[in-house]
């Protein structure tokens, strides 16, 4: 079964325009769960441009009282990340290797080049009883790689399956290859209620799909109690 974890991140982008407090992240987060869905995922970033450290301690305390929904961490591994994630209480921890000052993950982590120091970041993450889920790009020697270093899932980079240039087949052959491994397969960014279905059809191993933009984006035209029922629909092929 795969299971919806929504992200927060635009919620908190747009309470973060004003200074009052609205919409709020954690209230978000309780709509969503009360709709259906599996997990939580946030992403903060060093300028807290959106979800804040204090979203993050806060969803925590929440959660804490729901140890049936899992709380996913994403950020590229700074010191003041992984002082947070490791003393948080949090499920799963993904890294991604996102710039400071980009506007969006858009890429996977080149886990070859990187390996040196991701083994070390990934050992103190285990070691403080989180999963690791490493975001990379459809491509089975990263997957291999990933598990080599001790993570417990990847996390797909499925934006170039949403613009096409990439066939879901590329996927399917990166997630067989990851849990050959002995991983577990993530996917998260631009999957939507247009193309949603047709990748689980394709990676019905797939046990987790992190979505933001497009779930928030459907939400303020159906709700988010239709809206979560709509992708929790779309994952049930």
């Amino acid at each position: 079964m795969t299971h919806l974890s929504v992200n927060l991140n635009k919620v908190a982008l747009l309470r973060n325009q004003r200074d009052c407090g609205y919409p709020s992240v954690l209230g978000t987060a309780k709509t969503v769960i009360a709709a259906g869905a599996h997990g939580i995922t946030v992403h903060p970033r060093p300028d807290e441009r959106h979800v804040r450290k204090s979203d993050v301690y806060e969803l925590a305390e929440y959660l804490e009282t729901r140890p049936d929904i899992e709380f996913n961490i994403e950020g590229y591994p700074t010191h003041d990340f992984l002082d947070m994630v490791c003393h948080v209480r949090c499920h799963q921890v993904t890294l991604v290797p996102d710039a400071p000052d980009q506007k969006t993950s858009d890429h996977g982590w080149d886990v070859l080049k990187h390996k040196d120091f991701l083994k070390d970041i990934v050992a103190r993450i285990n070691k403080a009883g989180k999963r690791v889920s490493l975001f990379i790009d459809p491509d089975p020697d990263m997957a291999k790689l990933a598990a080599e270093i001790g993570a417990g899932r990847v996390e797909l980079y499925t934006g170039p399956y949403y613009e096409k240039t990439i066939p879901v087949s590329q996927y399917k052959i990166t997630a067989d290859a990851a849990i050959a491994a002995g991983m577990q397969v993530n996917a998260g960014h631009d999957l939507n209620l247009d193309n949603l279905a047709q990748f689980i059809q394709a990676i019905p191993a797939c046990a987790e799909v992190s979505i933001g933009h497009a779930i928030t984006s459907d939400a303020l035209d159906m709700g988010w109690d239709a809206t979560i029922k709509a992708y929790l629909k779309a994952i049930k092929v």
